[in-house]
């Protein structure tokens, strides 16, 4: 027997590295393609640290799935790039002492370094970096053809500040009232003049494509709950000065127990309707509101605080006279910024109005005997005039046409969802390319002076005032105005880094092209993108801009698409030695050792055997040896075979065991990383691997179609393998091995045997088993030999998986 030299992982994978770089096999040809597929991943942001394993498990899931699409015959796109610019980035910077563009590119050195080593089929030619000019130009480019639409605009907002990293953070980065980057800092609120885009504009587009788009559900879910949809009416209430107060509301039908009303303290009408003897107070009270942060109020605390205005509006429906007040529950960005108070039938309306000793009325009556709040839609109407005993859900639509009678209600659809803020405080991102001149006001940059190259400076720390440090640098501050020549200001404010991220899959396919963002024929033929996997953490921001900047696109002509990512599956999340993954914990598993230990293919089969890929599961460094164990199987046995002379030199395998347990594997392994299912297709390989050397039928015939199985999950062993069998092209070129559904359909079956048409016996074969095998396995049965005697059989009838007729 041939000695079969040790698995040495180190040398196959370098080996097939530097091979897959130097014949340029993971390079499609993009303007000549028969079967495009765009595989995409989410972006990484390069920090200092390097990938982690959670990187790692969410890069290997999806380079196995194109790498089985490749296997499958498409002509696979799988492009990589760095998220570079953003907060995280300067604040490390500042930490250390160097400014982000000296440290950027070193991170990226070391991503770019790991993502090689596990072996990605990554086509490096169009690797990106959104700290790039030629990148962040068409960035900026993207903003212009927002601000030229109408879609991009400038107004003063309520925003949630960070005193330590001193710049705007969303409510997402929230947590209790603390910064979620520093958890001992108190999160304050400040007014400030910031970009927005109109994303509101697009809410129900947003929300009514979900339903087509082949998504995980959980994805869909959180972005649906995000958008935010509800039905409701605005309605009216007039004071007796003649102010009208809309309040948007989805309960209409319990108008009758509006008892009060509240506004948000921002709310621009409360000036005027502060009485003076409580204007001290209530100017006290919106003093104390600005230092307290929008996530806060809106999750509010048990303990109500309000002011009364001293003022008074009508209940439309009633026309009594109720108080009209101040709270900090009540928030200018939502709906109306005022509210119409049913404490009989909401929660935070009855604990305010036990706190202030204000009306309770009910007005919806259920079949329990539950105590106030009653907030159920499934009850009658009360203390509601000619409504009662009506139930609420139709009592809805006749109170509003009712109100709208007398001009005091109109039906409308409201949405959770806000514009977006792209505006941050900060240094370390694509500088928005607006000019402010007195005469003008607010300029685009021409086209033609795209990129503003964000200056290289050195005191980029912020400060509390809220201005970005790019303010302090004149000579790149003042500038001429593009309309009128007359002295100008740049906007000092950087882009959002969700920006950045919501347009890199359209640069990707055309990296080369700097006079344009992306080539209109590679567009048309790469996109949309084919599978696109990645974190719920990106669930509802990144998923969402992306939608909405590619919808804008869509309709200003400059894309053939409205969506840019019709199928999209969300991964699970790796945790180690059950519990989460963090620093402080001291638990991040950092993927190089493991990798130099057990090798990339052994670490990549690991993590995908793990738990199902779109759940996640428990990284233990005691399980991994199980992988390695089966690679190293494979590798002997696939030596062991190689030895044979010719294909087809195996006559144990046609209709063995091995064959149909390989069909049947086939079969599974096909479906289940379709699925994305890889624990249960690894799973099935090891179990097929197991009976191949069970049953000693070690043929070219059962290890070829593995080894082209395994090569998604362990590229680099199998290429190695692949070559043995006298393959000269890359196992990537090979196609995807067929499965005959007669030999894959699973079980046994029980087969009658006749001898000259009389019952003699049943066997049981595998179902699918061929008539030769049956002939074989009847043959041993005593009760069939004593009826065949010695004859000679003259004629076999064989019906598939049920009689077998022995004619002697």
């Amino acid at each position: 027997m041939t000695q079969v030299p040790p698995y040495d992982p180190q040398l196959v994978e370098a080996k097939w590295q530097e091979r897959w770089v130097r014949e340029h096999t993971n390079e499609p040809d993009l303007d000549r393609t028969r079967r495009p597929f765009y595989n995409l991943m989410m972006f990484p942001y390069p920090s200092a640290e390097g990938l982690h394993v959670g990187n790692m498990f969410a890069f290997t899931g999806a380079d196995i799935y194109g790498r089985f699409k490749r296997l499958q015959g498409y002509d696979v796109f799988e492009p990589i790039g760095f998220d570079a610019f953003g907060i995280h980035s300067e604040n490390y910077a500042l930490s250390v002492g160097t400014n982000p563009a000296q440290l950027i590119p070193k991170n990226i050195e070391t991503f770019r370094r790991q993502l090689r080593r596990f072996g990605g089929m990554f086509d490096w030619r169009h690797e990106l970096s959104t700290t790039d000019p030629r990148y962040y130009k068409w960035t900026q480019w993207i903003f212009l053809q927002l601000f030229a639409a109408g879609l991009a605009f400038r107004k003063q907002a309520a925003v949630n500040w960070c005193p330590k990293d001193m710049s705007v953070i969303a409510n997402e980065q929230v947590i209790n009232g603390y910064c979620e980057r520093h958890p001992d800092t108190k999160v304050e609120q400040r007014f400030l003049e910031q970009w927005f885009f109109n994303i509101t504009k697009y809410a129900e587009p947003l929300l009514k494509n979900l339903d087509r788009l082949d998504w995980s559900d959980s994805t869909r879910t959180l972005q649906r709950n995000w958008i935010g949809r509800s039905e409701g009416a605005e309605l009216i209430f007039e004071t007796p000065a003649g102010a009208r107060i809309p309040v948007f509301t989805t309960r209409p039908d319990t108008v009758f127990g509006a008892t009060y009303l509240v506004l948000a303290p921002e709310h621009p009408l409360v000036d005027q309707l502060t009485a003076d003897e409580q204007r001290r107070s209530v100017n006290a009270y919106r003093r104390q509101m600005q230092g307290k942060d929008l996530v806060s109020r809106r999750v509010g605390d048990k303990t109500k605080t309000g002011v009364f205005l001293g003022s008074y509006a009508r209940n439309p429906a009633t026309g009594e006279a109720i108080s009209i007040w101040i709270a900090d529950y009540v928030l200018m960005e939502y709906g109306t910024g005022a509210i119409m108070a049913v404490p009989a039938h909401d929660t935070r309306d009855f604990e305010f109005a036990t706190q202030f000793k204000l009306p309770i009325r009910e007005v919806v009556r259920t079949s329990g005997a539950e105590p106030l709040p009653r907030v159920s839609e499934d009850g009658v109407l009360v203390n509601s005039q000619q409504f009662d005993g009506r139930p609420c859900r139709q009592a809805k639509g006749a109170i509003v046409a009712w109100l709208q009678e007398r001009k005091l209600a109109t039906p409308e659809v409201q949405y959770r969802l806000h514009d977006w803020c792209i505006s941050r405080q900060r240094y370390w991102g694509p500088p928005i390319p607006i000019i402010y001149c007195d005469r003008c006001g607010p300029v685009a940059v021409p086209e033609r002076d795209l990129p503003v190259e964000l200056p290289f400076i050195q005191d980029f720390r912020p400060d509390a005032s809220g201005v970005s440090p790019l303010a302090r640098h004149k000579e790149w501050y003042f500038v001429k105005c593009p309309q009128c020549g007359s002295q100008g200001r740049r906007e000092t404010d950087v882009s959002d880094t969700f920006l950045d991220s919501a347009w890199y899959f359209l640069r990707y396919p055309s990296t080369e092209f700097d006079d344009r963002p992306w080539d209109p024929a590679r567009t048309t033929t790469w996109l949309p993108v084919s599978s696109y996997i990645g974190g719920n953490e990106h669930a509802v921001l990144h998923l969402l801009y992306s939608r909405f900047v590619t919808m804008v696109l869509r309709e200003l002509g400059k894309l053939h698409f409205d969506e840019p990512f019709p199928k999209l599956r969300a991964h699970g999340l790796i945790i180690k030695d059950g519990a989460k993954m963090s620093k402080s914990r001291g638990n991040v598993v950092i993927p190089d050792a493991y990798i130099q230990k057990w090798g990339a293919d052994t670490l990549r089969m690991y993590l995908m055997f793990l738990g199902p890929f779109q759940e996640g599961g428990d990284f233990r460094d005691t399980s991994i040896i199980g992988v390695r164990r089966f690679l190293d199987k494979l590798w002997t046995t696939a030596h062991e075979a190689a030895t044979q002379p010719t294909p087809g030199a195996s006559p144990g395998f046609p209709g063995s065991v091995v064959e149909r347990k390989l069909h049947r594997t086939i079969k599974k392994v096909t479906s289940d990383t379709e699925r994305l299912d890889y624990n249960t297709a690894i799973s099935a390989m090891m179990e097929y691997l197991n009976t191949v050397r069970d049953e000693r039928v070690v043929a070219r015939e059962a290890i070829q179609p593995l080894l082209v199985m395994v090569a998604p999950y362990a590229p680099h062993l199998a290429e190695e393998l692949w070559s043995l069998f006298g393959h000269e092209r890359s196992i990537f070129t090979a196609a995807w091995p067929a499965f005959d559904e007669r030999l894959a359909a699973a079980g046994d079956v029980e087969v009658v045997v006749q001898v000259n048409g009389k019952v003699r016996a049943r066997v049981t074969v595998g179902r699918g088993a061929s008539e030769a095998e049956v002939v074989a396995l009847a043959m041993k049965d005593e009760s069939v030999r004593k009826f065949v005697d010695g004859k000679p059989v003259r004629k076999t009838v064989y019906v598939q998986d049920r009689l077998l007729n022995l004619v002697v």
